[in-house]
């Protein structure tokens, strides 16, 4: 078969310090970059259009935590996010901040971290993620670069903020505690927590007081531009400091409608119907792109309950319909299958494998997924499917590459597309795979990476001086 081709040559580069490779981009975009969408210009746009077209649709959802046990998962409407947005919204304006002021949200995924990211774009705010895992000197490090002015921060990470090593607390206008219903994790600020905030001179409020502020000091909006910075994405501070890459709301918007334009291309649409598990940082652009497209689709997002070593229970009782993950926790879904397999007398492994090779060829062959095998899908990787949740249609992973082994099998058996994506500089996302059908010639894709819908894919040569 010969070598499929995912994206088209617009430059041949140049020679010069530095030297550019040549240049290309998506299929998508062969001869031109799609239309930016008039009706999405920001952010803000993306969530009211939603709130308006979806008001009665399942937006977030949580479990709680019930005799012990985590319950089912508790949804929320695109109606009551938004009421709860503009109470968030209102209590910002009323605590003073102005459009432009940074506002930090330090904390694990949540409904909480959602509504104030959109109470941020509601007042034309600029919303600085902090990855749950940092420390008091990174998130230090943070604060003072990009001069955050007030904090969302989770019970847990109290602690962090208020240690001697984050100075810049001490220049915090207000913190509010992430301490609602949600997550069991979430709870009040302790006593001791607050008197040490006030003793450096921090308003602290938790999350009910301030939502009771705002509904008590209703005034109107200021809503963004499309020119207007929506975001600092910063990095983990895995080499060295943390480096913040700033993102316009035209910026994002354009991305979540190159996602879109992406996701049209699959034989199965993204619909409203469609469920996302939430477990990869919000801080970080792969998750923060999907679950903003998922909004836009009216869809909804669910939020696993907080131990990814219990990832499978979210999913039995979620059903998500999308999963994105970083091949560690796609790597235990493979080794959880493998652990059954060999549980299985010699005769039918026997079985198991020759289904295995023989829906495998069909894919290499260019077969789409449902019509690759059903045969082999019914005896034996619909069980699969099963233990996954039972809707699982497309499956990401992210924050390194997945090993071809474990690509493999989830295509075969999870009944699933399965991509791996490539955020550059916290800005854009790229698949490798073929756009009409990422099942189809696995042999025929590999080294090769499809850009993203809206962007170029070239590489720099920089020359580095050696003192």
């Amino acid at each position: 078969m010969d070598k499929l081709q995912f994206s088209v040559k617009a430059d041949n580069g140049r020679k010069g310090d530095p030297s550019v490779g040549p240049i290309y981009r998506n299929l998508l975009s062969e001869h031109s970059f799609p239309p930016i969408d008039s009706h999405f210009k920001t952010t803000w746009d993306v969530f009211t259009s939603s709130v308006q077209k979806y008001p009665n649709n399942r937006m977030l959802g949580w479990r709680e935590l019930v005799d012990g046990k985590w319950g089912p998962y508790v949804w929320k409407t695109y109606k009551a996010i938004y009421e709860e947005v503009l109470h968030v919204a209102y209590a910002i304006r009323a605590s003073g901040l102005q459009p432009g002021c940074k506002v930090g949200i330090y904390g694990s995924n949540c409904p909480q971290w959602i509504v104030a990211m959109e109470a941020c774009n509601a007042q034309s705010l600029i919303c600085v993620p902090l990855y749950d895992t940092l420390g008091a000197g990174a998130v230090n490090f943070i604060l003072e670069h990009a001069e955050v002015d007030i904090v969302f921060v989770q019970d847990k990470k109290v602690k962090q903020l208020l240690d001697p090593d984050c100075t810049h607390t001490r220049r915090l206008k207000v913190t509010w505690a992430l301490d609602d219903k949600y997550i069991d994790c979430f709870t009040s600020m302790e006593d001791k927590e607050r008197e040490i905030a006030d003793s450096i001179g921090v308003k602290s409020f938790s999350w009910n007081d301030f939502l009771d502020m705002g509904s008590k000091n209703p005034s109107e909006l200021q809503t963004p531009e499309p020119s207007d910075i929506c975001t600092i994405m910063y990095t983990s501070g895995t080499n060295g400091d943390p480096k913040g890459v700033i993102l316009t709301h035209e910026n994002a918007t354009t991305n979540i409608n190159g996602v879109d334009l992406f996701m049209e291309q699959f034989e199965d649409k993204m619909t409203e119907n469609d469920v996302y598990l939430s477990f990869l940082p919000l801080a970080h652009i792969l998750d923060r792109i999907i679950e903003e497209y998922y909004f836009r689709k009216g869809a909804s997002v669910g939020f696993f309950h907080g131990d990814i070593n219990a990832i499978r229970d979210d999913i039995m009782e979620l059903k998500p319909t999308f999963l994105a993950g970083v091949p560690r926790v796609l790597e235990r879904i493979y080794e959880g299958v493998l652990k059954g397999l060999e549980e299985l007398n010699p005769r039918r492994r026997k079985i198991f494998d020759i289904l295995y090779n023989y829906k495998l060829k069909w894919l290499q062959a260019g077969y789409k997924q449902k019509k690759a095998s059903p045969f082999a899908d019914m005896l034996a990787f619909n069980k699969i499917k099963n233990k996954l949740g039972g809707g699982l249609r497309l499956i990401v992973s992210g924050g390194a590459p997945l090993s071809p082994e474990v690509e493999e099998f989830l295509r075969v058996t999870s009944c699933a597309f399965v991509l791996q994506g490539y955020v550059s500089v916290r800005v854009c996302i790229c698949s490798d795979k073929k756009l009409s059908d990422p099942m189809a010639d696995k042999k025929a894709s590999e080294n090769q990476i499809a850009p993203g819908i809206i962007n170029y894919s070239a590489v720099l040569r920089i020359p580095i001086k050696l003192d």
